[in-house]
């Protein structure tokens, strides 16, 4: 019988499962090597000890109804171990008729693992499906969908998917049914369609366009039984693609409807762009020279090389710009007109040169505009001249007024002290008739002298003073005298003579002129503060010496040894903006440059 005994422990030694046998006490009665393996020895002791470490029965335990005669199979994760076990429990009785339990143990933590994994995958792969931003799909061949995700749902406007699953591809799907065929003979020929574009129609029977990429699906047999695969809205990339044509469309219209000449060309000199502008400037039309003519044509022999030379050299302004400079241009009737050119290289994404652009202005009106300035110049010197000589009559006319007057009294009194049939009475009668003549001529001197009172209105200062400096920049270029202007955005009007204001402005941009001989800069700025609109020109010409600065003002001073300074210009500025009711100011440093700063009272009103 021990033979027997150990014969069989021996056998339940050699299977994989763990197996024990406890009595109806719960006292474990035997235990195979793989139990005690995995608990330790346990044998006398509880169960409930050897397997969960408690000192009461285990939660999952059903001995009680195994003792009665049923039979359990149980899944438990046990703490002690961290193993997961499928547990068969089952009674019999032993040899003296007592009913035992029998526990089979088998491991089934790998495999526990293993479904848990494969559930995380599943739910991430549903995961992906449903929150993806595409459409994603699975159809029969027939036309039938048999899965899709909220994305395609959203997209074509279902909110219900057993709805969505009910539809006919064909009919509901497609906005026109050939591209349905077309789509399916392509992807059964190769097998997969990338980026096949199609028109779909939404639930309500909108258009949207949508970009499909897609898979056959075969059974176990080869057969094709339907397809897989994404759709994409395209709808935001027909937006952008209509915003882009509208952008180019508006920079386009920018470009035909500036009212200066541009034009650009490829590096081989052809001709790819020409604006309105051009076409009115050079008397070729568009059609004439974007492709069929070369850009050297509008230019005197040799120029447009020596442009281009310049262009990509840092003597024009640094390579690839070409600051604005005189150039002649060639009509389409061969007559020469001047230009103003500036260009630019245009390069692509990783900097190679792939075409130029240029813009030009006819100056043509700006030369004439120049001619009349200078006659305006002329004019304006001569007035001031006489303005000058008015305010020394009128000086003269009141200093000799009063002897005169005195001469006139003086002979009354005689007239009363000599009788009329006198001889000398005539005399005196002659003299104080001469006298009032004189006197009336001073009078008529003085009232001459006095100058009209301008019209006043509301202006803008910033407007005058960039049409002073517009009209002044080619001689500044020849002086090569640089112009920087700082405009205040928005400048209040000021009450004040726009001739008046112009003279005053031109004077100072002359004087800054003159006072940079050999070249220079010439800075101008407007601004607003405590109630007055001011007006600055700062140059970096010679200076004015500090014993002159007090005398600048007076009528006739000047430092100039030609004539046209004769010392007018300025005693006539500020007389004209101390009558605006504003003042004139000045800072200066021999060899540093002049500031003269003019300052008018905004939206002052006459009287």
């Amino acid at each position: 019988m021990n033979k027997e005994k150990l014969m069989l422990n021996s056998i339940l030694d050699t299977i994989d499962y763990a197996i024990y046998v406890i009595s109806q006490d719960f006292t474990v009665e035997f235990m195979n090597r793989q139990m005690v393996d995995l608990f330790g020895e346990g044998v006398g002791q509880k169960c409930y000890q050897v397997i969960n470490k408690s000192n009461s029965l285990c939660p999952w335990c059903r001995s009680d109804q195994v003792f009665e005669g049923e039979s359990f199979i149980q899944e438990v994760y046990i703490p002690k171990v961290d193993k997961t076990f499928k547990i068969t429990s089952s009674p019999f009785k032993d040899s003296d008729g007592n009913v035992l339990k029998l526990g089979i143990y088998h491991d089934i933590t790998q495999r526990k693992q293993r479904e848990a994994e494969l559930k995380s995958t599943m739910e991430d792969y549903r995961r992906i499906f449903e929150h993806i931003a595409v459409g994603v799909y699975i159809s029969t061949k027939e036309g039938k969908f048999v899965d899709a995700n909220h994305g395609l749902l959203d997209m074509l406007g279902y909110s219900s998917k057993e709805e969505f699953l009910k539809i006919d591809i064909i009919k509901d799907l497609y906005l026109f049914p050939e591209d349905r065929r077309m789509f399916q003979e392509m992807i059964e020929r190769d097998g997969r369609v990338i980026d096949y574009e199609v028109q779909f129609k939404r639930k309500d029977g909108t258009p949207i366009p949508v970009l499909m990429t897609s898979h056959v699906r075969y059974d176990h047999q080869g057969n094709i039984i339907g397809y897989e695969g994404i759709n994409v809205d395209q709808t935001q990339r027909y937006q952008m693609e209509r915003k882009i044509r509208e952008a180019h469309d508006f920079m386009n219209k920018i470009v035909q409807s500036a009212p200066i000449s541009i034009m650009a060309a490829d590096l081989a000199g052809n001709i790819i762009i020409w604006n309105k502008a051009a076409e009115k400037t050079l008397g070729y039309a568009s059609s004439e020279v974007i492709g069929k003519m070369h850009i050297t044509k509008i230019y005197p022999e040799g120029k447009a090389f020596e442009i281009m030379k310049l262009l990509r050299s840092p003597e024009g302004g640094g390579i690839g710009v070409f600051l604005p400079q005189p150039v002649l241009y060639v009509r389409q009737d061969d007559r020469i007109i001047e230009g103003h050119l500036s260009a630019a290289m245009i390069y692509d994404d990783d900097g190679n040169e792939v075409a130029t652009v240029g813009s030009f202005v006819d100056l043509t009106e700006r030369i004439e505009m120049e001619r009349a300035l200078s006659k305006t110049q002329e004019q304006l010197l001569h007035s001031e001249k006489l303005a000058a000589m008015g305010r020394l009559t009128s000086q003269v006319a009141h200093e000799l007024n009063n002897p005169l007057y005195g001469i006139m009294n003086t002979l009354e009194l005689l007239k009363s002290e000599v009788p009329p049939e006198n001889k000398r009475r005539k005399l005196l009668d002659m003299s104080l008739s001469e006298i009032v003549r004189l006197a009336d001529m001073l009078k008529k001197m003085l009232s001459f002298s006095k100058p009209e009172q301008e019209i006043k209105k509301l202006v803008n200062v910033t407007v005058i003073v960039d049409e002073i400096l517009l009209l002044h920049e080619k001689q500044f270029q020849e002086h090569s005298i640089k112009i920087t202007t700082d405009f205040e955005a928005d400048l209040v009007d000021v009450y004040a003579s726009t001739n008046q204001l112009r003279q005053v402005f031109l004077n100072m941009v002359s004087n800054a002129r003159d006072a940079m001989p050999e070249g220079g800069s010439l800075t101008v700025k407007t601004f607003s503060g405590s109630g007055f609109v001011n007006i600055q020109f700062i140059d970096t010409g010679v200076g004015i010496p500090e014993e002159n600065l007090g005398k600048i003002f007076d009528s006739f001073f000047t430092s100039k040894s030609s004539v046209k300074g004769v010392g007018l210009g300025l005693s006539v500025c500020y007389g004209f903006i101390k009558d605006h009711g504003g003042d004139i100011n000045v800072e200066s440093k021999p060899g540093a440059g002049t500031t003269f700063i003019i300052s008018l009272p905004d939206h002052q009103e006459e009287g």
